[in-house]
């Protein structure tokens, strides 16, 4: 089967890459990717070399640039990971939000729906959010059918493009699935989020801000059990339908931060009381959601998936990671990383 991987260079699209390439060789993996300041192909280094791997530079707002990678490939599958994803990044500039999370989301639907007969037997695959749902009070879960009430600019192209792929399932009959998931963490995580953000400023000591009073409550999802989730849902999950992936691990903000002081100390041998002192609340960000929670129940029961790793677990894998890959980490905040993109692809796409 040919899979096309949008954004695969990013985060989860990284994770993924390097988790399912190398079990399914029979499966030829193509990585379309913009190669933004996100999206690092260090991290694909595990993969870059295998026969059934390859990268194709596709800005997927670019109409034509999509048609054309569509005509090269043929995909079968398609596993939309693409999208601009950072909350702070969409209150200061909600453009780019706009134009790849809705525009770009089209485009792929476009080629898919002008190329797919009913009966191919292809499906389309959109990497979604829990924030389209908005916020919870202190009790309660989201499920596949809580009302979408988005508050950021991100959340809310990001509930845009989830509408489109439903109205394309619907009106044109294109075979598609939704996932809905929250908080991602792990390996290969840029350094603007939480967790990887809080680990490297604790190891420099460098002041920790935290948003408001740190209350506010994210359920935490470790990337590899995310991929793995994706995976089933693909495997195994009803077409048109849309599946909700949790870690079952709530936790407040400000106690996420005290886990990794302590992870942190605990794996340098340093003082965690020094790590500690280093939190401070600043201002709040606007439209700040209270909590996320969600309700896998659909997906358990459906696809027989579950987590592997707890909160705790997941954590002190994500703090050694971080500490094994210093050159990683260095190339990503130094800039190195994009330099070496820009001399090997520059403006080349597909």
């Amino acid at each position: 089967m040919k899979v096309m991987v949008t954004g695969g260079a990013g985060f989860i699209g990284a994770n993924f890459l390097n988790l399912l390439v190398p079990r399914l060789p029979e499966h030829q993996f193509v990585n379309v990717d913009k190669l933004t300041y996100a999206a690092n192909l260090g991290s694909l280094q595990a993969v870059e070399q295998l026969p059934n791997y390859m990268l194709r530079r596709v800005d997927i707002t670019d109409m034509e640039a999509v048609d054309a990678v569509f005509d090269e490939v043929e995909p079968e599958l398609v596993v939309h990971f693409a999208a601009e994803s950072h909350v702070d990044r969409s209150i200061l500039g909600p453009r780019e939000f706009i134009h790849t999370n809705i525009e770009g989301t089209f485009n792929l639907l476009e080629a898919c729906r002008k190329r797919w007969p009913a009966d191919a037997g292809a499906l389309f695959h959109h990497v979604s959010t829990d924030e389209v749902y908005g916020s919870l009070g202190e009790t309660g879960k989201f499920h596949e059918t809580t009302a979408y009430d988005p508050s950021s600019p991100y959340s809310a192209s990001k509930a845009a493009s989830d509408h489109i792929v439903r109205a394309y399932h619907r009106t044109y009959g294109l075979p598609v699935k939704i996932t809905n998931c929250s908080n991602n963490y792990g390996p290969m995580q840029f350094p603007e989020k939480l967790i990887p953000l809080m680990i490297l400023n604790a190891l420099e000591r460098k002041s920790l801000p935290i948003y408001g009073k740190g209350l506010n409550v994210r359920d935490w999802l470790y990337v590899e059990d995310h991929c793995e989730a994706i995976w089933s849902v693909i495997e195994r999950g009803e077409i048109g339908r849309t599946y909700n992936i949790g870690g079952d691990s709530e936790k407040r903000n400000i106690d996420v931060v005290d886990t990794l002081c302590e992870v942190v100390a605990d794996e340098t041998g340093s003082d965690v009381g020094e790590l500690l002192r280093l939190k401070e609340l600043v201002t709040d960000r606007p439209g700040h959601d209270l909590r996320y929670a969600i309700d896998a129940t659909r997906i358990r029961q459906e696809c027989g998936w579950e987590p592997k790793e707890t909160f705790d677990t997941g954590i002190r894998k994500t703090v050694k990671w971080y500490l094994s890959n210093e050159d990683w980490v260095r190339d990503v905040r130094s800039g190195e990383y994009r330099k070496w993109i820009d001399l090997n692809y520059g403006d080349r796409t597909t």
